[in-house]
């Protein structure tokens, strides 16, 4: 792995091929492959968009999903009459919050030697892994991610946040792939523009603080990437993916981490502690 540090630095992204095997691609896909099979619809049948005037801040499955495995669908899989009308591996947007804790093989692959040799060239004193997706992505119907900061949804204070984006499919322009704006992540955090929890008598509620920010089109650079590469991803660096119009999937496993011994995690974040314990620290965790 050639050193990423500098490409990071300035432009608050940086892509490592190979990162993962073929054969760590293929586990990877069978155990969520497996994971679906098993979750009764009934019970998971919700919608995911990063659009503001979609989601439901109301919307307690998502509020407590951090700790636990929870399924997100495309709104295009399923009618105004709330079914579902393709099968349910060809339906779900991601998987989250938790499968960095409860799937064998990714709480490997997140732990892994070459993740904690990451974070320590970053300088982490004490890298904490807080969420985790499976992406899908889905051909035809996987809806765009519109542009943002993590930071607006993971913040700390100061801000110490990274991502790892891991393609399990090669990622085009054509079925989807990260576009960036280089060097965005220099800027802090736009507008101070925020998610945040809000406590009512009714339960938590889910509101934006701030001004929506506006970035200019023109400044994205798209990133394709060959299926294993790892995207580490700065989370002060504006990006987006539209949407996959090809016939191809495009899957990817993300995982954030914050550093707990140089940042505060914050109380206001829609993700929180919970007793299940799912905030592991990088470092010291057996996989």
């Amino acid at each position: 792995m050639e050193d990423f540090l500098e490409r990071f630095q300035n432009d608050g992204f940086c892509v490592i091929d190979d990162f993962l095997t073929r054969e760590d691609i293929n586990l990877i896909k069978k155990e969520c492959e497996e994971i679906v099979q098993r979750m009764s619809l009934s019970d998971h049948l919700t919608i995911f968009s990063t659009h503001e005037h979609h989601i439901n801040l109301r919307d307690d499955y998502f509020i407590n999903s951090g700790d636990k495995i929870r399924f997100f669908f495309e709104e295009k899989a399923v009618n105004d009459k709330g079914e579902l009308q393709v099968e349910k591996h060809l339906g779900l947007n991601k998987i989250g919050h938790a499968l960095h804790f409860f799937s064998p093989t990714l709480r490997k692959v997140t732990h892994s030697d070459k993740v904690k040799s990451i974070m320590r060239r970053l300088n982490y004193e004490d890298p904490v892994v807080m969420q985790s997706m499976y992406i899908f992505k889905q051909p035809f119907i996987g809806g765009e991610v519109t542009p943002h900061q993590d930071g607006s949804y993971l913040y700390t204070e100061p801000m110490r946040l990274v991502g790892f984006w891991i393609a399990l499919d090669n990622a085009s322009v054509e079925n989807g792939c990260l576009h960036f704006i280089p060097g965005s992540h220099k800027n802090g955090l736009y507008q101070n523009y925020r998610l945040v929890r809000q406590s009512l008598s009714s339960g938590t509620n889910l509101i934006y603080e701030g001004e929506k920010p506006n970035y200019d089109p023109n400044k994205f650079v798209a990133v394709p990437v060959r299926k294993g590469s790892l995207v580490l991803i700065d989370g002060l660096v504006v990006h987006r993916s539209d949407e996959n119009r090809s016939t191809q999937s495009r899957h990817a496993y993300a995982f954030h981490l914050f550093d707990a011994g140089n940042s505060q995690w914050s109380n206001l974040n829609w993700l929180q502690v919970s007793s299940s314990d799912t905030f592991t620290h990088l470092y010291n965790f057996s996989a």
